[in-house]
């Protein structure tokens, strides 16, 4: 059995990040994989784990070079090889599930793992669209997984609380915080993963090209007001504050 887990890399939560024309300026920024979709990566070496030898991780990232520091990364947890289709084009999700549906088809894989909701474009699309492609079913916000039998059990989100499934494979699975928690690549791994065949392709091989246009990027700021509160009378310096927070900060109503 085959599982695809596809990653991004996406500035650190702390990074600070900049406005260069019209993108953000990654220069310099501290990149990490994508938080859900290391919990994807994290969940089918568990899967691999329980199903023995006869599972195969493959991890897969579409973007420019520096995506090979994740692709290692994953590496270095555990995956078994890594597919980089490398471009500098910015792809939104749909073009981007293209890519994906015909490398799992090549590959052969019977599970699909995706982050539930991607940090750099604050979309769900990506599993949706992939599974569509593929005409498989998909799991959303999975906390509990398991193959047994060849199909998969678990447990998910939804608005009411959680409900317990059973899906036949193959799958498409998007991942989220409290499904597991992702492992340190050790240094004796981190060694083994520069061993690991990471095959690179070129976007090129799939003709596919992004649907979406991205025109131009801004960081949201706010500048400070800086008033100064009289504080000898306590009273109506609260009342005071409070009129600039609901009047001119309009953070409250």
């Amino acid at each position: 059995m085959k599982i695809l887990t596809l990653v991004r890399q996406v500035p650190d939560a702390e990074a600070r990040v900049k406005v260069a024309g019209a993108a953000v300026d990654l220069d310099g920024a501290t990149l990490v994989i994508d938080g859900m979709d290391e919990y994807g990566v994290e969940e089918a070496l568990r899967l691999r784990e329980t199903g023995g030898a006869a599972v195969e991780v493959i991890v897969l990232a579409v973007g420019p070079k520096r995506n090979e520091d994740a692709l290692r990364t994953a590496l270095a947890m555990g995956a078994d090889r890594a597919i980089h289709v490398e471009t500098d084009q910015r792809l939104d999700a749909l073009a981007l599930s293209r890519v994906a549906a015909q490398v799992a088809q090549t590959e052969g894989a019977e599970l699909i793992l995706v982050g539930g909701q991607e940090a750099d474009w604050d979309s769900q699309a990506l599993g949706a669209a992939t599974a569509e492609r593929l005409g498989w079913p998909q799991l959303t916000w999975v906390n509990e997984l398991k193959i047994e039998g060849g199909q998969l059990s678990g447990r998910h989100d939804v608005d009411e609380g959680n409900e317990s499934f059973v899906a036949p494979l193959p799958a498409v699975v998007t991942t989220q915080q409290g499904l597991n928690e992702p492992r340190y690549p050790t240094l004796p791994n981190i060694m083994k993963a520069k061993k690991k065949e990471l095959r690179k392709e070129s976007l090129d091989s799939y003709g596919v090209k992004a649907g979406v246009q991205f025109v131009s990027a801004e960081i949201q700021s706010r500048a400070r007001l800086n008033r100064m509160i009289d504080g000898k009378d306590p009273q109506a310096a609260a009342q005071e504050l409070l009129g600039l927070l609901q009047n001119e900060a309009k953070v409250l109503k």
